[in-house]
């Protein structure tokens, strides 16, 4: 790697002993290692390999990957490739392709660990697999292989809300949401998610034999009517109201701080949708993650109209409606993904992409409320969903995990 120097505009490189580059003190380096790990880990892995004094004065990651959550590969998606070629298909030979949402970049990695796994889920770029033998939960880092084991999955069938075994197998491998988070005194991974099949969080340390259901939110009722998001550690559920009087209500829920305690539910916000009539029923709610804070997002069922607010904003009482997300775009299906619009020339700016038929993908621009055809945004119909066409399919693919 050749670096420039401002005062010559020569390049150095940093491996050379005489070089200004490599003799920066090492709590310089450290400092600049972690911002660049915060933009991008694989950036980091290439700050690291500039020379053996940037390497000697920075963190391994290795063995890291998934204890520290500054290693986490944030903005890295699995990217499917489509066409029935799941992970593990023996057509890839072992081999998944990432794609950074912001940047655009692709990479391929070779993961064996699809031979006999499934991905149920992605959090901040670590995927949760489950084995297919056993059905034991695993925490996998892409880059650096580090994994973290939990319990079988098969532990919560007794909490599944399905009638026959393979609907209650289903419902329990469609995960609406999950959290990573490391204990500060005790140093175990926790995961708390929400299959949707059981009403209620899961969650279990990576010393724990079996998953735990909270057992103290009567009151939550997480069902269908809600909405998850994992931001920063934690989850977020928004909850729908039952009566057009009704608010709908926003809970953060902390990861257990013991081994033996339960997540901890909060409300931080209330909101109601601006009618007094019964066509509240026409509009959904879901949240969403842009630029390091939560948005909730509103649509009606047509998919004609979008309104988004700021979490933030919400919890101070303030409804402002935002019309700019920063030149992104939001993908919404059962998950929803911020892409930089700058990474992607087929993808506009200030815009909520989301599939309005079995054939088109629609986007709803922020800027002026009026609803288009994405550019390339045909799609096949419901059958043929796990073979995309275009970038764009690709990403919207991203947003439904079951399709993977």
């Amino acid at each position: 790697m050749a670096l420039v120097a401002c005062s010559s505009r020569r390049k150095v490189n940093a491996g050379d002993s005489s070089s200004s580059w490599a003799s920066l003190h090492e709590d310089l380096v450290s400092l600049i290692g972690w911002r660049v790990a915060a933009g991008d880990f694989r950036d980091y892995i290439r700050f690291r390999a500039v020379c053996p004094q940037w390497r000697s004065a920075t963190s391994c990651p290795r063995r890291r990957g998934i204890l520290d959550p500054r290693f986490h590969p944030r903005g890295w998606m699995l990217l499917p490739e489509g066409r029935g070629l799941h992970p593990g298909h023996g057509k890839l030979r072992g081999h998944v392709r990432f794609f950074h949402l912001s940047t655009g970049a692709v990479v391929r990695v070779r993961l064996p660990h699809f031979r006999d796994h499934c991905v149920l889920y992605s959090v901040d770029g670590v995927l949760l697999l489950q084995r297919d033998h056993d059905t034991a939960i695993r925490l996998l880092h892409p880059f650096t292989g580090d994994t973290a084991e939990f319990p079988p999955l098969e532990t919560l069938l007794p909490r599944v809300r399905c009638r026959s075994e393979a609907s209650r197998w289903c419902s329990l491998r469609n995960i609406c949401g999950a959290s990573i988070s490391v204990g500060v005194g005790d140093g175990l991974v926790r995961v708390m998610m929400r299959p949707i099949g059981v009403w209620n969080i899961c969650f279990a340390t990576s010393s724990d034999q079996q998953w735990r259901v909270a057992a103290t939110w009567e009151r939550i009722s997480i069902n269908h009517r809600s909405c998850t998001l994992p931001f920063q550690g934690k989850l977020y559920v928004l909850l729908r109201p039952h009566s057009v009087r009704g608010e709908h209500e926003v809970i953060q829920i902390d990861p257990p701080q013991h081994c033996l305690s339960e997540p901890s539910p909060k409300l931080i916000a209330k909101f109601k949708w601006p009618t007094s009539d019964e066509s509240y029923r026409l509009y959904s709610y879901r949240l969403a993650e842009c630029n390091s804070e939560i948005l909730v997002v509103g649509t009606k069922w047509d998919a004609v109209y979008y309104s988004v607010y700021r979490l933030a904003d919400l919890m101070l009482g303030r409804t402002v409606h935002v019309t700019s997300i920063d030149g992104n775009a939001l993908f919404i299906g059962r998950r929803s993904l911020c892409v930089s619009s700058k990474a992607f020339p087929t993808i506009v700016p200030d815009t909520i992409v989301m599939p309005d038929t079995k054939i088109y993908l629609s986007q709803y621009h922020l800027s002026n409320g009026t609803l288009s055809q994405a550019t390339d945004g045909v799609i096949a119909e419901e059958k043929d969903i796990p073979g995309p066409y275009s970038i764009m399919c690709h990403i919207i693919t991203c947003c439904s995990p079951p399709f993977w």
